[in-house]
This record gives C-alpha cells, sequence and structure tokens, in this order.
C-alpha cells in the first residue's frame, strides 16, 4: 500500500463528497470510493440496520444486495454485527470464506455460494449517531490485509461524516418541502372556507388525526384537490 497516493486519493475523494448535492449520490460515491481505494475490494455497499430489518443502500452490484439479505434472512453476519449500535466492535473481517468459520457458522458457507472470498464490514458512527456499515466484497479469499483494513477504516471514517451531512441536508431539505406544502394547502382552505390561519391549521391536524395520516399527506391532498377530504 503506497500511504501517499492513498492519502491523495482520499482528500479527493473528500472534495468530490462535498460536490454531491443529495445522500443518494453521496452515498454511492462512498461505495464507488471504496473499490476504487481499498485493494482487493470487488464490491461495496452501505447497510442500515432497523432493529432486524436491512436497508440496502447504494450497492455496486447485486453480489452486495444479496449478501444484507442473507444477513437479515438468518440474522447473522459481518456488515449485521457491524451496523448494530449494541456492539463494542467497529470492525469485522472474514480473511477467507474456504476455511472452516470460527465465527457466523450459517452465514459464511451461505455466502460463499454467492461466490464471496472474503470481506470486511466497518462501523460509520460520528459523535452523534451511528448510521449503518460500510462493507465491502473481494470474491477472492485472503485479498483483505492489515493495510487493506486500515484503509478501509479510514475512509470509513470520512464517509461517515459525509454520510451524517448529506442525512441532515436531506432531512432539512424535507422539512422546508413540507413547511412549503403545508401553507399552501393553508391558503386554499382559507380562501374555500373563509377561515383564518389558525383555522385553517386546525382543519389539516384534525384530518390527520382522524384519518392517521401525516400532515403533510394531508396538505399534500389539499394542494392537489382543494378540499381535506378524501
Amino acid at each position: 500500500m503506497d500511504w501517499r497516493v492513498f492519502a491523495q486519493h482520499m482528500a479527493s475523494m473528500a472534495r468530490d463528497l462535498l460536490a454531491e448535492h443529495t445522500l443518494d449520490s453521496t452515498l454511492r460515491q462512498i461505495s464507488s470510493s471504496a473499490v476504487e481505494l481499498v485493494d482487493g475490494c470487488d464490491a461495496s455497499g452501505i447497510l442500515v440496520l432497523r432493529g432486524d430489518r436491512v436497508s440496502s443502500l447504494a450497492p455496486t452490484e447485486q453480489l452486495v444486495t444479496d449478501s444484507d439479505r442473507l444477513q437479515e434472512q438468518l440474522k447473522e453476519g459481518p456488515c449485521f454485527d457491524a451496523a448494530r449500535p449494541d456492539r463494542a466492535e467497529r470492525v469485522f473481517r472474514i480473511t477467507d470464506f474456504t476455511e472452516d468459520p470460527g465465527r457466523w457458522t450459517s452465514f459464511v458457507p451461505r455466502c460463499r455460494e454467492l461466490g464471496v472470498g472474503s470481506m470486511m464490514g466497518f462501523l460509520l458512527y460520528t459523535r452523534e449517531e451511528e448510521l449503518g456499515a460500510l462493507n465491502m466484497y473481494s470474491r477472492k479469499p485472503g485479498m483483505f490485509t492489515e493495510d487493506s483494513e486500515t484503509a478501509g477504516w479510514l475512509l470509513a471514517s470520512h464517509a461517515a461524516v459525509a454520510f451524517s451531512t448529506a442525512k441532515t441536508d436531506a432531512q432539512l431539505q424535507e422539512a422546508i418541502a413540507t413547511r412549503h406544502l403545508i401553507g399552501e394547502a393553508m391558503g386554499i382552505l382559507m380562501g374555500r372556507h373563509q377561515v383564518t390561519e389558525d383555522q385553517a391549521f386546525d382543519i389539516l391536524r384534525t384530518r390527520s388525526q382522524r384519518t392517521n395520516t401525516k400532515l403533510r399527506d394531508v396538505a399534500r391532498r389539499v394542494v392537489e384537490t382543494g378540499t381535506a377530504e378524501q
């Protein structure tokens, strides 16, 4: 591993991540950077765990999604564990899928059938939150060395910050869009029913509560149809 060249690539990647404008594009950049920068990495993706349900984000190949689904089904695996906030470990590695597993005994032989030879999983976290796991796969056994693990960990550290920032930006944009939508719906109700701003908002809120529907969805219906009634 030429660490000087790696550092240059990491600096370039950091700039590229800051230039991305959406959460999806940020995650795709993270996954593709893993394949490009980490020796031995053939495929990569991000696994997010909610309870025991797995979401596969920005997989570079179907292999990644298949592995994530398998870990969800079996409730075990390095990426599954890496994404769990109750574990103290931050890095997981299976060096050789052709050897008898000492851990994840159900997952390893099944994943080997998918064509995986070795893999690594890194927890993506910042000081404020834990986001999931960045996972890297090789089709050949023994491809991930200690240098690969160090490179993966450095990449994951940068990726976690970019992921968190992009996630926050996406939430902010959604909040702004929701506020605009609700304001537009209130204006329609005020004009149609000759009510005040507070009364228009009460109409939206009451409809939301009665139908167990999100407020923004009620507002969207008003904008599309001119009424809060279904």
